[in-house]
Order: structure tokens, then C-alpha cells, then sequence
């Protein structure tokens, strides 16, 4: 509408120019002209603001998308979540009524263990006798095996090394660890002069106590050996301690009735194989003096405790 004004103005105004005005409506007419410029000049600042606004609701709208898409993307994810703690709470409520099922099987057991318990102390209550007379007895072995084991070393003690000989009380046993360099000729199971002598002395000791076994276990260092007579170190083993049993039931005269052989081979180290120290320990056979198996049987059995 403006613009229309604009131009019926300069129409005027042409018309006007071409004939005879007077010089009141020409200055009229400027000024009007001066007018509409003005009003032109702010109608082009105000067009500018709004391409302006426009540009920036351009903008602010593209925004807004990226925003949308954001937050559906974050929806989505939350969505997943809100799906995979749902299957978390359902596991662990079965998980819950499980241990609720445990919890009350428990609560019946624990009820039949109390029952039982109860059961077991009143019969330990009436066995406190029998309980007295195996502490007794565990005394009295251990009194059995420390007197073994000190006349054990006293008997031992004359020419030899410590290194050759060790004594030792473990529990109900006592253990004679000897080395094999006094025993063996190097490499085979033959017994030297000296094994028979150290040998001689401990055939002594067990001989005054009847009521002991004798187990020979003997062991090899890792280092392989095969021969015409041995395949392995297995073989090497148990063929020692068959010559110390040999020898203790034929020319020490123990009853073979109480004399066990066994080979433990180059397992149940004492120390590393990797050093000769470590290798020279190794080789080794040890003599264990334990109570018959049926002693045992016997002080187990509550049918064979004396009376008063």
C-alpha cells in the first residue's frame, strides 16, 4: 500500500512539474517526497530485522530437529534400559524365592542337625570314659615313640654323621631317614658293609618292641637311570628298600610278619632337584616304626574298653 502512495506521489508530481505549479504545493511536494523516503528507508530496515528473525527461526528450528532426534535417540535408550533392569528385577525376584525355598529347606535341616547334635552329645556323655581312655593311650604312645626315638639316636650316634642319620617323632611314628650314600653302592640297591653295621643297630631297637611295624619306603633324586636290572627310578626305589627289608628279616632275624617294603620313586621330594645338595637329600630311604594297624582297631572300638 505504501509503495502504491509512492508512486500516485511522483505521478502527481510529474504532472505537477510539467505544468505551472505554484511554489507552495512544490515545496508541499518535497516534503512529502522527503516523507515517503524516509518511510521507504525504514520500511527496507524493518524488512531487513524480519529476513533477519526469519534466518534466525531457520536456525532455531534446525535446532529444535536436532534436539527432537536427541531425545528420541535418549528415549530409546532409556526405553532398552527400562527393559533390561525389568528382565534384572524379575531375575532376581526368582532368585529371591529361590533362596526362600533354600531358606525353609535350611530351617528343616538345621532343625534335624540340632536333633542330631543333641543326640551325638548325649552319647559323647556317656563315652566320656572311653574319651579319658584314648587320651590315655595317645599319652602313653607318645611317652612309647619320644623312649624309641632317644634310643634310637643313642645307638646311632657312634660313627656316623648327622648328615647320614636323621631321627624324628611325627605323631604316632617315629621316622629313620638314612642316606643312601651309606647304604648303597652307588647307582644300585646292593648294601654296602656299613648299611649292614647301621642297620644291625636299629634291628636291635625294633626287635625289643613286638608290637610295632617296620615300613622301608625308599627314594630316588630325579636324575633318570635304566639298566639291565632297573627300568626306572621307581624300580631303583623299590628295590632298595627290598634290600633293607631283606636284610632286616634274614640277617637281623625280624619276624617278616611285621616288615613292610615300599618305593616312593623319584616323588615326595625334600628339597629341589635342580642342585647336587638338593639331589643328595633326596636320595634317601626312611624307616618308620608305627603301632599295628589292628592297635588301632581295637582303641576305636568301644566293645573291647575294660570295665572298672
Amino acid at each position: 500500500m505504501r509503495f502504491n502512495n509512492l508512486f500516485l506521489l511522483f505521478l502527481a508530481l510529474g504532472i505537477s512539474l510539467s505544468s505551472c505549479v505554484t511554489k507552495k504545493k512544490y515545496t508541499a511536494l518535497l516534503t512529502q517526497l522527503e516523507t515517503a523516503n524516509k518511510d521507504l528507508g525504514a520500511c527496507g530496515t524493518k524488512l531487513n530485522n524480519l529476513m533477519n528473525q526469519l534466518s534466525a527461526c531457520e536456525k532455531e528450528k534446525e535446532r529444535l530437529k536436532g534436539d527432537i532426534n536427541g531425545n528420541q535417540s535418549t528415549l530409546k535408550l532409556k526405553d532398552e534400559q527400562i527393559t533390561d533392569l525389568k528382565a534384572q528385577i524379575a531375575d532376581l525376584k526368582a532368585q529371591r524365592d529361590k533362596q526362600l525355598t533354600q531358606v525353609g529347606d535350611l530351617t528343616v535341616l538345621s532343625k534335624s542337625a540340632n536333633d542330631n547334635i543333641r543326640e551325638t552329645l548325649s552319647q559323647l556323655q556317656n563315652k566320656d570314659k572311653y574319651i579319658q581312655l584314648l587320651q590315655l593311650a595317645k599319652t602313653k604312645a607318645d611317652s612309647i615313640n619320644l623312649a624309641l626315638a632317644v634310643n634310637l639316636k643313642s645307638v646311632l650316634k657312634d660313627g656316623l654323621d648327622d648328615q647320614d642319620v636323621d631321627v624324628k617323632v611325627d605323631k604316632t611314628v617315629v621316622f629313620i631317614n638314612l642316606s643312601d650314600k651309606m647304604l648303597y653302592q652307588s647307582g644300585s640297591a646292593n648294601l654296602t658293609p656299613k648299611a649292614n653295621d647301621v642297620l644291625a643297630k636299629i634291628a636291635k631297637i625294633i626287635a625289643s618292641r613286638p608290637e610295632f611295624e617296620v615300613m622301608v619306603e625308599g627314594y630316588t633324586d630325579n636324575l633318570p637311570i635304566k639298566n639291565a636290572c632297573m627300568d626306572d627310578n621307581w624300580d631303583l626305589s623299590v628295590k632298595r628298600a627290598t634290600s633293607v627289608v631283606r636284610a632286616l628279616q634274614v640277617t637281623h632275624k625280624i619276624d617278616p610278619n611285621r616288615l613292610i617294603a615300599a618305593g616312593r620313586g623319584q616323588y615326595n621330594t625334600l628339597m629341589a632337584n635342580d642342585t647336587e645338595a638338593g639331589r643328595a637329600a633326596n636320595r634317601r630311604t626312611r624307616i618308620i616304626i608305627l603301632p599295628k594297624i589292628n592297635q588301632f582297631y581295637d582303641l576305636l572300638n568301644p566293645n573291647l574298653v575294660p570295665g572298672n
